[in-house]
């Protein structure tokens, strides 16, 4: 990447991404790669378990994004980062249909995939954010999210996993416990560390 694309900042990138501009596009994708995998992730845990990898996933809607980048009338990264959403849901629904034998296209599973990743994506901005902010430290910048996603990917794999179990699949602890194979005091203990590294980590990173 070009020093002047890698300094250009995110509404200028997408400008240019829709004015054709491929590297900007690169460039735009690469910064929500991180969110797009955690968004993968969720939905791979509660629907696809052992058949997809999430990266994969992501690597496909960052191919489509690009195929059809053409086809995005948005304005702002809010609508980019819908719309990426809204691809991901699509390729989702696809794979949901494959293992479940169905070949006919379903309108109403996709809305339902992106209303799922569009609540998982607010309660990363906002449910998340008031698990680790202090009150005064809880006006949500536009980026908080990918922001959020980059932190968590550091994370070590336990700790990531809690954190999207019981903050983005919304589940009890019980339930996290299960899913880890763990006991649900050990995964309360596990939670809170993982809530301060990630508040020290985004502490450390602002």
């Amino acid at each position: 990447m070009n020093e002047s694309i890698a300094t250009t900042n995110s509404d200028e990138l997408l400008r240019l991404a829709q004015d054709g501009d491929g590297t900007a596009l690169g460039a735009l994708l690469a910064i929500y790669r991180q969110y797009l995998l955690l968004l993968a992730r969720t939905q791979v845990g509660r629907r696809l378990q052992g058949k997809v990898d999430a990266s994969d996933l992501v690597q496909e809607a960052c191919l489509e994004a690009h195929r059809h980048i053409g086809q995005f009338r948005g304005n702002t990264e809010a609508e980019f980062a819908a719309w990426l959403r809204s691809i991901l849901a699509g390729l989702v629904a696809n794979l949901v249909r494959r293992y479940l034998g169905t070949k006919q296209r379903d309108a109403r599973l996709e809305q339902a995939l992106a209303v799922e990743l569009n609540d998982t994506s607010c309660m990363l901005d906002r449910g998340l954010v008031a698990a680790i902010s202090s009150p005064s430290e809880q006006a949500v910048k536009r980026e908080a999210s990918v922001q959020l996603a980059n932190a968590l990917e550091q994370l070590p794999e336990d700790y990531r996993q809690t954190i999207i179990l019981r903050h983005l699949e919304g589940l009890p602890f019980a339930q996290v416990a299960q899913r880890m194979g763990r006991s649900v005091d050990s995964v309360e203990k596990l939670w809170v560390r993982a809530l301060a590294r990630l508040r020290r980590d985004l502490g450390d990173a602002s």
